[in-house]
């Protein structure tokens, strides 16, 4: 009898990244001391007291037991609606929002609106990792738009437009990014729009990392103040870093009223609703937390500035883009795979890095450091550790990735 097999849309997408790094740091034998986790953007801290209180009642709640509305709680579609009508100086309506379960589901309900098994969506590499396995596993092409260090990591209109053809059905941004840090210019951003408003394209903007751009930059842009973002434009966010909640899972999502009767089907079949704790305590933090937010931004803008000035002095280091919560720097061996320099810098020298290749093709030079988590000393620790292995503080030469090849 034969047995079944998965779907092979899925079997065919590799293991995810963050779990294939985790299993290098099990190498790691401690000799330089503590392992510092450079891997994942996560808040290196709790979020205040009061909003831990607030989650707790509510978690406590018969209320946010039970099921709620599929596009979220009211209150909180409110006050997001209220909070980002503030940030792009136009009017969003709550009719306008979805709160999802993360980001991450954002962007799930997002594709399967806007695009099916066989077309096409436009992703700038390097690229999220999970927008790539999201895109492989419901038979989405990725259509990569390459950018370069040379560009600060900003994608050309004239190359964008050049990929599209009758399959194509959107393009995805990510600013600030992730992988890089860069930041898209509002008018590079505005551009690339009126592209995809003249081809028939949706643009899918996640601006997760929003709360930690410089805060006399203005805007990040201005399309929600046009009539096209109604049929143009979704736009995505996290909770997660700035309210310091990432395992409460609790992101949101602004449409027009075509995509959100859309993502309301997604959302309904993949979760009903988002987690109801983190939903009843928001509308009191989005504002209360506002000056908390500005200072964990500021915080986290120093480690940037004493990581770009640390690094420079750190032989064969090259740091190409540096932004809000990653430093996207060019490793000293060139021509070997990223993810063996990436296993040997856990082991050798304990620091976990994710490498370039988990971003898309051609990023084997590089490796993505995530700063943010990662208080000032322990920049100075990583320093002082990439300088020793720069003078020869790792001998090993066996490949730390074959430790881990169960994995994937």
């Amino acid at each position: 009898m034969t047995p079944p097999r998965p779907n092979p849309l899925l079997t065919a997408v590799a293991a995810p990244p963050i779990a294939q790094a985790d299993g290098w740091s099990g190498s790691y034998d401690g000799r330089h001391g503590p392992l510092i986790n450079c891997c994942q953007a996560v808040p290196n801290h709790a979020p205040p007291a009061e909003f831990s209180a607030r989650l707790a009642d509510a978690a406590g709640s018969a209320a946010a037991a039970r099921y709620g509305d599929i596009l979220g709680d009211a209150a909180l579609r409110a006050a997001y609606a209220g909070h980002v009508s503030g940030i792009y100086e136009t009017p969003i309506d709550a009719r306008q929002i979805a709160i999802t379960a993360g980001c991450n589901q954002a962007f799930f309900a997002a594709m399967i609106a806007v695009a099916g098994a066989g077309e096409a969506v436009v992703l700038p590499t390097p690229w999220y990792f999970n927008h790539q396995m999201t895109l492989d596993m419901l038979g989405i092409e990725k259509r990569a738009l390459a950018t370069r260090a040379e560009n600060g990591f900003l994608p050309d209109p004239e190359e964008f437009e050049a990929l599209i053809d009758g399959s194509t059905r959107a393009l995805v941004l990510v600013s600030p990014n992730n992988p890089t840090g860069a930041v898209y210019p509002p008018e590079l951003i505005a551009a690339l729009f009126r592209i995809c408003v003249r081809r028939g394209l949706y643009l899918v903007l996640d601006e997760t990392y929003r709360d930690f751009l410089p805060p006399r930059a203005g805007a990040p842009h201005a399309l929600f103040a046009d009539p096209r973002a109604e049929t143009n434009l979704v736009g995505l966010y996290s909770f997660s870093k700035a309210y310091a909640i990432p395992g409460h899972r609790l992101g949101a999502l602004i449409g027009g009223g075509t995509i959100i009767g859309e993502i309301e089907k997604v959302v309904d079949s993949l979760q009903i609703c988002a987690p109801r704790p983190p939903q009843a305590a928001l509308p009191w933090a989005i504002d209360a937390m506002a000056e908390w937010r500005a200072e964990n931004a500021a915080a986290i803008a120093a480690r940037a500035r004493l990581f770009e000035a640390m690094i420079a002095d750190v032989p064969g280091w090259q740091l190409e883009q540096i932004g809000a919560y990653f430093a996207y720097v060019r490793h000293p061996s060139p021509g070997r795979p990223a993810a063996t320099v990436a296993a040997e810098l856990a082991r050798d020298l304990g620091i976990l890095a994710l490498p370039g290749s988990f971003f898309g093709p051609d990023q084997d030079e590089h490796l993505r450091i995530a700063f943010a988590n990662v208080p000032e000393d322990g920049i100075r620790e990583i320093m002082r550790r990439l300088a020793l292995g720069a003078h020869g503080g790792t001998t090993d030469t066996t490949d730390p990735t074959e430790e881990v090849s169960t994995h994937g």
